[in-house]
């Protein structure tokens, strides 16, 4: 192992296939209904129409820019418009028919074996995550077994949009999702940008303002409800979601739960001692791990206070906001005077954990900016777009 090295396994890369390209992962019977979605769709987004949106799907290129950059392996969620969707994967809203949810579901199993054949040729070095609708729990954990069974390690679950028709989190009845997640050592993954509902022509100013809360409320269902405590091996990670709005919210969850237990009530709202046998910061640190990107110098004032022990640091390429190709410089402006051994675990050490990677192997690799470039303060701002050089 090169011990003068940081192994960074970027917790947050976005990856996915250009649109023709998964028609050959779709079921036969899908092909017409592709052809035609396909011809009528105007891509959204800019980032996917540019010279350099092969960044997604150009394996070797990939691989070479993030090397370069310093990053050995990275968990992949979705970036391109998969099959009959109206938009990217994490910004779309549910399926609002039994119709489209058939379509949409099979959009997605082609993005999660495409993944998983894109993971194969770099083995070890890619955290495939696999995409599921909640609305069939059954038909999601189906989907958890093939992903365990073909190399994925871990599941996009989205949050719930309020207005989405579907019962929240708390409701037992997504257990088999966990159940499948659980049994099969898979990640139950969430990132930021969905869980938003209708706001009916907000200006876009109001949906990146509230896109973080209406993540973030899966924290607190999961935990409230009991789910942790139901599935004590069950890992859950949320992503591009923030930091440091957690020592607060976990506080105030624990006060709830002791006044509860000691008086059976919270001012007037009278509740059932003993909803949990255990605090619910008792289950964050043990369920629940964090994936930071471009971590802000703010934010990692959070990390701090809330334990580095919880979180991953991830790139988010190929974003822009995201650190490439200025990681070491985003790293010395935010942990330049951190503890060596804590930004090996917040770099790499966790993040293999959670996903099941085999650090060791990856250090061995040699691909990592050395220890001593990022504690070496930075002195000037590169001329990028990247969030971690500002605060949000």
């Amino acid at each position: 192992m090169s011990s003068d090295r940081y192994t960074i396994i970027s917790a947050d890369g976005h990856v996915g296939a250009d649109r023709p390209d998964y028609k050959p992962y779709l079921e036969q019977r899908w092909h017409a209904e592709f052809d035609a979605w396909d011809a009528d769709f105007v891509n959204p987004f800019g980032d996917l129409v540019r010279p350099d949106a092969d960044r997604n799907w150009d394996s070797e290129r990939r691989r070479q820019e993030l090397e370069a950059d310093g990053i050995v392996a990275e968990v992949l969620f979705p970036n391109t418009i998969p099959p009959f969707f109206p938009s990217g994967a994490l910004v779309a809203r549910p399926p609002e028919s039994a119709t489209e949810l058939e379509l949409r579901s099979a959009g997605l199993r082609a993005h999660n074996r495409l993944l998983a054949e894109f993971c194969a040729e770099l083995p070890g070095r890619r955290a495939g995550l696999a995409q599921v609708f909640p609305n069939d729990p059954a038909a999601a954990a189906a989907e958890i077994e093939w992903a365990a069974e073909n190399g994925l390690k871990g599941v996009l679950v989205p949050p719930i949009p309020p207005d989405a028709g579907l019962t929240g989190f708390w409701s037992d009845i997504y257990d088999p999702i966990w159940a499948a997640a659980q049994d099969n050592n898979l990640a139950v993954c969430q990132h930021g940008g969905a869980g938003v509902p209708d706001l009916d022509g907000a200006p876009i100013f109001v949906f990146i303002l509230e896109v973080p809360f209406f993540a973030n409320r899966s924290l607190w269902h999961m935990i409230t409800s009991g789910v942790f405590e139901r599935f004590p091996g069950l890992k859950f990670t949320m992503t591009e979601e923030g930091v440091a709005w957690l020592p607060d919210v976990l506080t105030r969850m624990d006060n709830l739960w002791r006044s509860w237990n000691e008086t059976g009530a919270v001012g007037l709202i009278a509740a059932e001692p003993d909803q949990l046998p255990h605090p619910p910061s008792f289950y964050f640190n043990r369920n629940v791990w964090m994936g930071s990107s471009f971590t802000s110098q703010h934010e990692a004032m959070g990390i701090k206070a809330l334990g580095p022990e919880r979180v991953m640091w991830g790139a988010d390429f190929p974003h822009d906001e995201g650190s490439y190709p200025f990681t070491t410089e985003a790293l010395q402006h935010s942990f330049h005077d951190w503890d060596t051994d804590v930004m090996r675990n917040l770099l790499g050490r966790t993040a293999a954990e959670v996903y099941g990677l085999d650090y060791d192997h990856l250090s061995g690799l040699g691909v990592g900016p050395t220890v001593d470039s990022v504690a070496t303060p930075l002195e000037s701002i590169p001329d990028t777009k990247c969030l971690a050089f500002r605060t949000i």
